[in-house]
Parts: C-alpha cells; sequence; structure tokens
C-alpha cells in the first residue's frame, strides 16, 4: 500500500533538477454531513494522519451532540450498527460498551491546540478504548486516562497515558465539552 504522501515523495525525487514542480493539493476529505467543529485546515491535517485504508473514504457524521443531544447511550446507539473506525481522537473500532479494552494500534489521541499535535500508540500497553455505561475511556496508564468522557457527554479529563504518552489535550485537566461530533468513513453505500 502506497499513501498519498509517499506517492508525492516519490513523484518529487523523479522530478528534474531544474524543473519547477507544482505540487497540486491533496483534496479535502469529502464530508457527507456539515461539520460544526472542523473547518478545512482541521481537515486537511487530519487527514494525512489517518491510515491508508481509510483514505478516499467519504467521512460521515454519525454523532453530534449539536444534532442528538448529550449522552453516552444515544452516542453507543448511533454507532452499534457501524463496521468502520470513528475518530474524534482516531479510534480503529466504532464506540461500544465493552468489558475489556478494545482497538489497534491505529489508535491516536490528538490536539489542535494551537497546532496539530497527534499521540501514537507507544506498544507500552494496549488499553485504547474502553466503552462502560458511565464513561468512555481512551488511553490509560501510571493511574489516568489520555480522554475520559461522561456519561452525558457534559464532562472530561485528559491526562498524560502510557498508551499514548500524549500530553493532556486540553489545557486543564478537567473540562466541560461544549460541543462533540463523532465521524465515521462511508466505507459503502449502506
Amino acid at each position: 500500500i502506497i499513501t498519498v504522501r509517499e506517492r508525492k515523495w516519490q513523484q518529487s525525487l523523479c522530478s528534474s533538477e531544474g524543473e519547477e514542480s507544482e505540487e497540486p493539493e491533496e483534496p479535502l476529505p469529502e464530508l457527507t454531513d456539515q461539520s460544526e467543529l472542523l473547518d478545512e485546515f482541521h481537515l486537511q491535517e487530519l487527514a494525512t494522519h489517518l491510515p491508508a485504508r481509510t483514505q478516499g473514504y467519504p467521512w460521515r457524521l454519525a454523532y453530534s451532540t449539536i444534532v442528538h443531544g448529550t449522552s453516552l447511550k444515544t452516542m453507543y446507539r448511533n454507532l452499534a450498527h457501524l463496521d468502520s473506525p470513528v475518530f474524534g481522537a482516531f479510534a480503529s473500532h466504532p464506540f461500544r460498551v465493552s468489558n475489556c479494552c478494545y482497538g489497534t494500534g491505529e489508535t491516536f489521541l490528538y490536539s489542535f491546540s494551537p497546532n496539530l499535535k497527534v499521540f501514537r500508540w507507544t506498544g507500552e500497553n494496549s488499553y485504547f478504548v474502553r466503552g462502560h455505561r458511565d464513561s468512555l475511556q481512551m488511553g490509560a496508564g501510571g493511574g489516568h486516562f489520555g480522554l475520559w468522557l461522561d456519561s452525558n457527554l457534559c464532562r472530561g479529563s485528559s491526562f498524560q497515558c502510557n498508551t499514548f504518552h500524549n500530553q493532556p489535550l486540553s489545557s486543564k485537566h478537567d473540562f466541560t465539552i461544549q460541543d462533540l461530533e463523532v465521524w465515521t468513513f462511508q466505507l459503502s453505500d449502506g
């Protein structure tokens, strides 16, 4: 599999030295719904960090606090039928209630504060995602979660964790959620 970035790098090696090469900008991901949180800059930045298997697929809004209200239960219900990755932090599997952690090393946390910072799996543990009825957790270890959301999707927290060795994603460890969106990839017409 060759990613778009690798292809551009290969093309740049093939251009002659004196030739000015104008690379076309990578197209923005296609959104099937309007985002209230992501602008063109965010989309372009995030798209370069997503796994190759997700490139080229439209992004579909699966859950939004603005549209669906503030309920973790509703979010789980809206994602129950999905078999494609979700991201906000990027998760390799849809969020769901589970007895144990799930996900793969494709999972990562990110922050736009002020520029995009991506925190990838360290290999130290496999505490990618765990869904409870009263919370959603991403990343763990060292007594903290990389990202934790309450059942009302009103409050959250973020600390450094061993899974991602991330910086806290918010300026304060404990924060109030203003809006939340969960996007998935539309892998088929279903």
